[in-house]
């Protein structure tokens, strides 16, 4: 899509503070974050959402999970633990439809409801 916000920022037609970029990721720093460590990680090729993966995104979904645990490692919070979302449609909060997670760490989080 050519006006998501994602897909651009992807495209670098958007700058963000790029921590790690591949063929198929770019994660970034969320400019609202929520801890000390909020990272968001996104494939660079459009997808909506979680529910929207089929299975041509095999590989494209096990990558993000496995580049979301390099990247807790390299920013220090593998130890002590974070938080890996991803919200899905409108009552899963999602306010940008391109499949992203958020990678939340650095401080003490709460439980869920």
């Amino acid at each position: 899509m050519s006006d998501c916000l994602f897909c651009k920022i992807a495209r670098k037609e958007i700058s963000s503070a790029i921590v790690y970029e591949d063929e198929l990721v770019v994660a970034f720093r969320d400019i609202n974050p929520v801890a000390p460590v909020h990272i968001l990680i996104v494939p660079k090729v459009h997808v909506e959402n979680i529910a929207d993966l089929g299975e041509e995104h095999r590989e494209l979904a096990g990558h993000l999970l496995l580049k979301a645990r390099e990247i807790a490692e390299k920013e220090g919070i593998s130890e002590s633990g974070y938080r890996l979302v991803s919200n899905c449609r409108k009552d899963g909060g999602q306010e940008i439809y391109h499949l992203h997670f958020h990678l939340i760490g650095g401080r003490p989080l709460g439980k869920f409801a």
